[in-house]
């Protein structure tokens, strides 16, 4: 397979954009169950379109609208945002010597690496296709936003998140997160501890704080 100057085979644009179509799909249904409750948890109309434009990570985002929705304070909202998206400083750090182009372009395109585009853009050996990234992200781009903004702007004749299940969304995320990562005895009784953790504190600690203090059990892993 021919190579081009930055060492990347052909997959270009197009490759990333028909590789994340069907995630799109999903994607559109996931940001719509943002923007819905987003709204029930009082974040207004526009709130929650310039999060997603601007934060572009749903796991964060859901993060944050359930700790607001909870009662919790805006500062537990953005603490628990950041710890989710802690994982984006290795998968930047990988990233990165792959990016060509000017330093605009490498920062723009940098805000399109989520868990997907940079697994669809991995060449192997440690190298990504930025094109592919740069099509994979943009995809996923516009299919978050625009579920946020029908969200949004349908949440009336929705209705009700928990009458057609959204609520069910944020459990069902993280749940969604945690599965591929159960691979061995140490991240299992991480998840355990975790899940004790966060029992432990919700029925009297304030709303978001037993999901901060549940990442603790990440230091098990600091363990020999």
């Amino acid at each position: 397979m021919a190579k081009d100057a930055a060492g990347q085979g052909e997959r270009d644009h197009r490759t990333g954009v028909r590789a994340t179509l069907p995630l799109a799909v999903a994607v559109v249904g996931f940001g719509v169950s943002f923007g819905v409750l987003a709204r029930a948890a009082g974040m207004g109309a526009v709130a929650p379109i310039v999060m997603s434009s601007t934060t572009f990570a749903g796991s964060a985002q859901f993060a944050a609208a359930s700790v607001l929705n909870a009662g919790g304070s805006v500062a537990t909202a953005v603490v628990a945002a950041v710890l989710l998206n802690a994982r984006y400083a290795p998968i930047g750090v990988s990233v990165a010597p792959s990016l060509i182009g000017a330093w605009w372009s490498r920062f723009l395109t940098a805000q399109l690496v989520v868990d997907e585009s940079w697994a669809i853009a991995a060449e192997g050996d440690g190298r990504f296709n930025p094109r592919v990234l740069l099509g994979a992200g943009i995809t996923l781009y516009v299919a978050w936003v625009g579920g946020t903004t029908l969200g949004v702007l349908f949440g009336d004749v929705i209705g009700d998140p928990a009458r057609l299940g959204l609520d069910a969304a944020f459990p069902a995320l993280f749940l969604a997160l945690l599965a591929p990562q159960l691979r061995s005895a140490r991240s299992k009784q991480v998840a355990l501890v975790g899940a004790g953790i966060g029992l432990a504190l919700t029925p009297f600690a304030p709303p978001g704080v037993p999901i901060i203090a549940a990442s603790a059990a990440c230091l098990l892993g600091w363990r020999r």
